[in-house]
Parts: C-alpha cells; sequence; structure tokens
C-alpha cells in the first residue's frame, strides 16, 4: 500500500488507471482541472471546447451561473433526507409542477438518478400497468447499459458477452410501417427514440410515429419515448416529440434534465404511474432519486430554457453548423437541432479527425451503432465564433 507521500508524488493518470475502473483499453485520459461554459481546462492550462456537453449532460454548458447558484443554495439547506418519495422536498416538487406545466397530459414525475434508471423504471411500470409480459424496441436504439435497458438493444454487439437478458422483447426497424404489426395486445410498451441518437441521427418520419401512436392506442400497449438525449431543448423544442403532434403514455429523460448532475426521470399519467403504490408497496424504490441539490439543478436548467431564447437560436446555430462543414470528404450532415452526425463514412477517419481534434483542443466524439459518423452536440449556449472555430479544425483534419 502507498503512503501519502507516495501517493502525492505518483502522476493522476496512473493512479486513475490503477484504481478507477474503465470501459474501455484507451480512454482518453484528459485530467480536467475545471470547466466553464463550453470549455475544460487541464492541469496544464491547455483548453478544450467541449463540442458534446459531456455526451449531453451540459445543455447549458459548465457552471452556469443560475445553475451553480441554485445548487450553492441547496447545499445550505439539505442533502440527502430520506428514501425518495417519503419526504415534501421542495426542488423535486417545484421540478416536477414545473415540468407538468409544459408536458400535455403527463403529470406525475418520478424521479430517478439516469437515463438507464429511468428506462428500468418504466418498463416496471408498463408491466405492472398493463399486466403484459412484452416489449418492442427498435434497432440500433440504445436506452442504457442496465439490464432491462440493455435487453432492449439490438444488435448485440455491446450485450452479447451479458447474455441471457430478459425474455419477450423484440425488435423493430425505426420508420418502418410493416413492422408495426408486431405490436399486439401482449405488448406491455413499444420502446423509441423519438430521434434516434446512437444510429447517427435518424429523426423519424411523421406519419410513422404517428401510425406507431395509434397501433398502440389500438392495442392498448403503451408508447414510451425515450427523450434522455433528444429533450431539454436539444432539438430546438423543449421536448423533440412536440413537433409531430403526438403524446407518449411515458417520457424517459436524463443528461440535459439534470443541468450536469446526477438526474433522470420517467414521466407519465398520474393514473397510470399510481400502478407502482400499491401491490406491492415500494415496488419501486431508490434511495437517491430526485437528490435535493441534482433536482434544485435540474429546476434552474429549466427556468433558464423556458425564460431565454437559447432554444430558439438552436435553428440558426444548426444552420451555421451545416453551412460550415462541406467539404468533399463529408458525405452528409444529419441534423436536429442542435444535435448533428457529420457522415464520413469511414470509422478510421472519424477516430482520425476525433485525434486531431483532441490535439487542437476541440472535444467530438462518434455513435455507438454508426462508427462512420462524427458526433457534435454542443452546450446550446455555444457562440458564433465558437461554432466556426470547431468546424475550422474539423475541417483541418479532412
Amino acid at each position: 500500500m502507498m503512503t501519502n507521500d507516495e501517493m502525492a508524488n505518483t502522476p493522476l493518470r496512473l493512479l486513475f488507471q490503477q484504481h478507477v475502473a474503465q470501459t474501455s483499453p484507451a480512454p482518453l485520459g484528459l485530467e480536467i482541472e475545471r470547466a466553464e461554459g463550453c470549455w475544460l481546462f487541464d492541469r496544464d492550462g491547455k483548453k478544450y471546447l467541449d463540442l458534446i456537453a459531456g455526451i449531453g449532460p451540459s445543455v447549458l454548458g459548465h457552471r452556469h451561473p443560475k445553475v451553480q447558484a441554485a445548487v450553492e443554495a441547496q447545499l445550505d439547506r439539505y442533502w440527502h433526507t430520506l428514501v425518495y418519495g417519503e419526504f415534501v422536498l421542495t426542488p423535486q416538487v417545484r421540478y416536477a409542477q414545473l415540468l407538468a406545466e409544459n408536458l400535455p397530459g403527463l403529470d406525475s414525475v418520478y424521479f430517478v438518478n439516469s437515463g438507464a434508471e429511468a428506462a428500468e423504471g418504466a418498463m416496471k411500470l408498463a408491466k405492472r400497468f398493463t399486466g403484459r409480459p412484452d416489449f418492442i424496441a427498435c434497432r440500433n436504439a440504445y436506452h442504457g447499459s442496465t439490464q432491462g435497458a440493455a435487453s432492449l438493444m439490438s444488435p448485440t454487439d455491446f450485450t452479447l458477452a451479458f447474455q441471457p437478458l430478459l425474455p419477450g422483447i423484440r425488435h423493430i426497424d425505426f420508420n418502418s410501417d410493416h413492422d408495426l404489426d408486431l405490436i399486439t395486445r401482449h405488448t406491455a410498451a413499444v420502446v423509441v427514440e423519438t430521434v434516434q441518437g446512437e444510429a447517427g441521427l435518424i429523426p423519424p418520419r411523421p406519419e410513422w410515429l404517428q401510425a406507431l401512436r395509434q397501433r398502440c392506442n389500438e392495442t392498448g400497449a403503451l408508447l414510451i419515448l425515450d427523450e434522455i438525449q433528444a429533450g431539454m431543448g436539444r432539438t430546438g423544442q423543449l421536448f423533440a416529440f412536440s413537433r409531430y403532434g403526438i403524446v407518449p403514455d411515458i417520457l424517459l429523460l436524463a443528461k440535459g434534465f439534470g443541468g450536469g448532475m446526477p438526474l433522470g426521470a420517467f414521466i407519465a399519467r398520474r393514473e397510470v404511474m399510481q400502478a407502482l403504490t400499491h401491490d406491492p408497496v415500494l415496488g419501486h424504490i431508490t434511495t437517491f432519486g430526485g437528490h435535493p441539490v441534482c433536482a434544485a439543478a435540474g429546476l434552474a436548467t429549466l427556468e433558464t430554457l423556458l425564460s431565454t431564447d437559447l432554444m430558439e437560436n438552436t435553428g440558426a446555430k444548426e444552420a451555421l453548423f451545416r453551412q460550415l462543414l462541406i467539404h468533399p470528404a463529408i458525405r452528409e450532415v444529419r441534423s436536429a437541432g442542435l444535435w448533428l452526425a457529420v457522415d464520413l463514412g469511414d470509422a478510421a477517419r472519424v477516430q482520425s479527425v476525433i485525434a486531431h481534434c483532441i490535439s487542437r483542443g476541440l472535444i467530438t466524439d462518434w455513435f455507438l451503432f454508426n462508427d462512420r459518423s462524427l458526433r457534435i452536440a454542443p452546450p446550446l449556449i455555444i457562440s458564433e465564433s465558437e461554432i466556426r472555430w470547431a468546424c475550422q479544425v474539423i475541417l483541418e483534419a479532412l
């Protein structure tokens, strides 16, 4: 065992590799000292423009003043008090109230800690409410890596080593009218992303999403829309489904939902959510879900989105990215607000661009089910000059 002096003199990166469990053989390994706005700063003072908002959570950037003030104020009041759902906690109640005011018909919020937990809770709720065993999910969709959420995943590249997962799950193609017949009276719920994210930004055909809603109505299956990435203003709407003329039975939120803090939720009508309160009681519980400090951060994030022109301005910023990202090596740019996939047609080229960007101080990434496309999803506060510089760096690498 190292002494305190030995630990103090051991490079932090080495300690990270030795003692922090890794998710891949080659993590980025940047030593981040501080963050502010759209920028991260390493221990040597080099700054990096965060073009992916930490893979979504930092929708208002890092340490947004209003979010930070809300966190600091809540820290001075109370932190954890009791397991979720027992005490009346102001940040939870006010956040749930504001969400209900901005969601048509969805008035009951179950707070959790992450998107995967939101998916797990929604799956249990759907089974409990309908009394049915089966689920439908889309191929090339990602809803989380926990047991139930991972069971929704197809292809099995990321799940084969963990089989068997949950039974009773069938997969359909996103935007496929033919596959809707697979939804039957045995289906508890259909789980889809409003916009497919990890497939490389695939928007729905409006008529398909409406037909999906109708098929769920006909069969009594619940429609669960995953807006863990698409929600909280990312597409230019507070919630992406609002532009398609439908309302889900259950909505999944996380990432930007916590404003940079660990927070998620599944949201439904109160009559649906009540199914978790009896037979058995405490059928779904969480210790830290909706932590008061995290809920305060999320509430401040939503209040900021609703009181500023950030969502309104996403269209112009999206258009600027599309205007600047023109190059013979770019096959296509797909986008939904400030969420873009730059299709380079080759995984090796994408990795080369990512490496070049990091060397120049720009953080970007790829997509789990589309490694041929470059991910862009910056904080909504990104400026025109920052967009222009980011695009210049990307084009340099092509």
